[in-house]
């Protein structure tokens, strides 16, 4: 007999759609999977042999042929286990096929018939609302994650293979999963952290706001132990809150990672921060199956590297693409897939190797020769994405000790949030919405300077030695200082105060 289920499997952080067919024949007993079946996949034959006879069902000793179609396209997972078994149920008569077909089934089982968590539940939901299924029968635990879908399409979570196959006789009502998006939404998007508990630092801190105003790439440079962190941290708190649109997005990426912890929503903006070991496709995707990496998964949020130098040059320059594109596109001999990755960069670093150059209460034992060759690490093409280079000194006692709190993180994003309506008006008809992102066209039509900013511009090119790159990034900051303060046109001291973002232009003498 032969018996159908609707299924899915991922690629990249999208679903697509797995017609499960089970064929039970005579011939010498055996199970076989074809199809392109990648790892668990080919591993569920005993997973479900075992669940199928531990939930009370005859497993047939007979020729069992499981085709996953298309199978042209791979397909990799423990998602497949719960759509076998009810085919195999179903193929020997023991299960009405009348209803599999509204249906998208996914569940990895237990050898007693339990249903388990799985990977990729949202993206899962939202395959299931585009073919217009009437539902998805998925793992009890998976169900909050899945309903964020929105309705049209109705989010059934089954605890075991017995519940599951009930509701497909008919004789088990399972309620659907519901979720009140706006309670759900608010409840996520709320922070640990603030900008209030930082002592002092307070041009770090205004640096920071203007990073998050327009959307700028960041590099702190101080000693050891002066908050780099601890202000990269705090960073995510006073960038816009998320769109729906955007939590969704964020979501489907955490969700095929495996995630999302309990959660139904990544409604926060994320915020990663990988070790230097990390290698090239742990931060920007891939493997034999591509999954996404760190860039993806820190999407719509700050992607943070600490001791940025110590990060292998290999890893570095594959930066370069997802920075200037907000994308990661990972090419394989089975297709090419498509990541996201729109980030902001916070990166930190010491000033020197022994990490004392410039600390007034710390004797420096570096060279020019050895600062110039640790900064060197970082290549020109991944610094000149950075817009802004602040310097960040070790906090004075008087600083620590004081009791007053700072700022806190809600009146920055109100500021951030005012000049952000400043560059959304004004670049309504391109396709981006912030200054970072500004080129050539832009700069000349929105960052015009008046006769003593331009002076001032001159000054800082020829006399302090910064680079020909930094002019234009000096007029991208300077035109988010001045969204800050009103949008209007750009004076000399938001030059003035821009030209202070780029330290690291500088000759090291």
């Amino acid at each position: 007999m032969l018996a159908s289920i609707l299924s899915s499997s991922l690629a990249g952080v999208d679903a697509f759609a797995v017609e499960v067919e089970v064929d039970i024949s005579h011939g010498v007993p055996a199970l076989r999977t074809v199809g392109l079946a990648e790892g668990a996949v080919r591993e569920a034959h005993e997973r479900v042999k075992a669940a199928v006879r531990n939930s009370g069902f005859d497993f047939p000793e007979r020729k069992i042929t499981i085709n996953l179609a298309p199978a042209d396209t791979r397909k990799e997972g423990s998602a497949f286990d719960l759509p076998i078994a009810l085919g195999i149920v179903a193929a020997t008569g023991g299960l009405r096929d009348d209803r599999l077909h509204d249906y998208l089934v996914v569940g990895e089982l237990a050898l007693d018939g339990r249903i388990k968590g799985i990977k990729g539940a949202l993206p899962t939901a939202l395959l299931a609302r585009a073919r217009k299924l009437k539902g998805v029968v998925l793992p009890r635990e998976n169900a909050s994650e899945a309903s964020v879908a929105g309705e049209g399409v109705a989010i059934l979570g089954v605890d075991t293979l017995r519940e599951a196959h009930e509701f497909f006789e008919g004789i088990r009502d399972v309620e659907p999963v519901a979720a009140n998006l706006g309670t759900l939404f608010d409840a996520a998007s709320r922070y640990e952290v603030d900008f209030s508990e930082v002592k002092g630092q307070e041009q770090a801190k205004r640096a920071l706001e203007v990073a998050a105003a327009g959307g700028h790439n960041v590099l702190m440079v101080g000693p050891p132990g002066s908050g780099k962190t601890m202000l990269a941290k705090r960073l995510p708190t006073v960038l816009p809150a998320m769109t729906f649109e955007e939590a969704i997005e964020t979501s489907k990426v955490h969700s095929v990672m495996g995630l999302m912890d309990g959660r139904a929503l990544v409604a926060a903006r994320p915020f990663r921060s990988p070790h230097h070991t990390i290698s090239d496709a742990g931060l920007v995707g891939g493997g034999p199956v591509p999954r996404p990496g760190e860039v993806s998964l820190a999407h719509n949020g700050v992607l943070f590297l600490d001791e940025l130098p110590e990060f292998r040059k290999n890893v570095l320059e594959v930066l370069r693409q997802p920075l200037e594109d907000a994308r990661i596109t990972v090419s394989r001999v089975m297709g090419t897939l498509t990541f996201p990755a729109s980030v902001m960069l916070v990166a930190a670093m010491n000033p020197c190797p022994c990490g004392f150059f410039g600390d007034p209460q710390h004797q420096c034992t570096c060279t020019p020769i050895m600062i110039q060759r640790y900064r060197s690490r970082i290549s020109g093409p991944l610094l000149d994405r950075i817009d802004i280079h602040i310097e960040v000194p070790a906090v004075r006692y008087r600083e620590l000790a004081d009791r007053a709190c700072g700022e806190p993180s809600e009146a920055i994003r109100e500021r951030v949030n005012r000049a952000r309506r400043i560059q959304l008006e004004r670049y309504s008809g391109a396709s981006f919405f912030c200054n970072a992102q500004m080129g050539a066209r832009e700069l000349r039509q929105h960052c015009q300077v008046d006769g003593s900013a331009e002076r001032i511009l001159e000054l800082a090119i020829n006399r302090l030695g910064l680079s020909a790159r930094a002019y234009t990034r000096i007029l991208k900051v300077a035109r988010t200082i001045t969204d800050l303060d009103d949008g209007g046109p750009i004076r000399s001291h938001h030059v003035s105060e821009a030209i202070q973002y780029r330290s690291l232009d500088r000759t090291v003498a």
